[in-house]
């Protein structure tokens, strides 16, 4: 079983797309008075600030080990991506919502709806190319797992931020169209405010879920059920393992994860020789899981495992 990070290329592709379209939607909302397509500006903005961070952390993330990190730095990416959720929701949500209650209070004439299709048709068409591709890369790591399934199991938070942002921004240009459209209808510039509301809540949902996720990745979980189950059948399958009493994992980054292996060993092996077999337990987890950077085997008894699990708590 190997890791399987998501690559560069899809935060680029999001960042190409999301820079290529933030000026000239701030530039329509100027032309037309849009509220909705000014929140639609603030969108793309935040979501290119968003991209710009994934890429910093990812680059911090992947510094290897020090004296002060002997673990490596791999959760400054999980960080930063909690950065990102709190952004979404701390800009982008937020000026979106004040948009829309401003131009309720005080609706403007919409000018140029012209204008505005345009820049919502190409923006929807930059955002649906991001998103194939974030969408097929995400498809390649979830393996056999649901979509939903694949988000909420994820380690690589920008698996499913890029593939999250992508979507919300195709949700939000056709809320924004939609509302302008009304807006100019009906005569009725008091819609295209509340498009602008619908994109904040749109915004705040999105947030929510995003946070939910990096932050358990930020205070530490376990790694996938597979890489567990690898570990203990490794173990298992060595000849100087009595009993293989259990393992506990944290993840440390989307690819890097630490392992605490407890085992009995069998009577009358020689200091040598449980060295010799703990050597052939991390070979063999090495190979079945690369992401196991650190495997920490302890022999003991499994009536001192349970004791130990007892007194520290339950555990999922």
């Amino acid at each position: 079983m190997t890791s399987r990070k998501l690559p560069l290329k899809v935060i680029y592709a999001a960042l190409g797309a999301d820079l290529a379209i933030t000026s000239i939607k701030f530039a329509a909302s100027l032309l037309t008075g849009s509220s909705a397509m000014r929140s639609e500006g603030v969108h793309s903005l935040v979501d290119a600030v968003n991209e710009l961070l994934l890429l910093y952390g990812s680059h911090r993330g992947s510094r290897r080990a020090d004296a002060a990190h002997p673990f490596g730095h791999g959760r400054e990416l999980y960080f930063w991506s909690f950065i990102v959720a709190l952004l979404v929701l701390g800009l982008g949500a937020g000026i979106s919502l004040y948009e829309g209650i401003s131009h309720l209070l005080h609706p403007v004439l919409m000018r140029r709806a012209l204008v505005n299709y345009l820049v919502l048709a190409g923006s929807f068409a930059c955002d649906a190319a991001s998103g194939w591709v974030a969408f097929k890369a995400f498809r390649a790591t979830k393996g056999e797992q649901g979509f939903f399934a694949a988000f909420l199991a994820s380690k690589d938070p920008s698996t499913f931020i890029v593939l999250f942002e992508d979507i919300a921004a195709m949700l939000g240009v056709l809320i924004a169209g939609a509302g302008i459209a009304l807006a100019q209808a009906l005569d009725a510039p008091r819609l295209d405010a509340a498009a602008s509301l619908a994109i904040g809540l749109l915004l705040s949902v999105s947030s929510i879920l995003l946070a939910r996720e990096t932050k358990g990745l930020l205070i530490g979980e376990a790694a996938h059920p597979k890489v567990r189950e690898a570990i203990l059948a490794t173990a298992g399958a060595d000849p100087g393992v009595l009993a293989v009493n259990g393992v506990l994992t944290v993840q440390m980054g989307p690819d890097q994860v630490i392992a605490a292996l407890s085992a009995e060993f069998r009577d009358g092996l020689s200091t040598d020789q449980i060295e010799g077999c703990v050597s052939r337990i991390e070979a063999g987890v090495r190979c079945a899981c690369p992401e196991v950077v650190n495997l920490f085997v302890k022999p003991q008894a499994r009536e001192s495992w349970r004791r130990q699990l007892e007194e520290a708590g339950p555990r999922s």
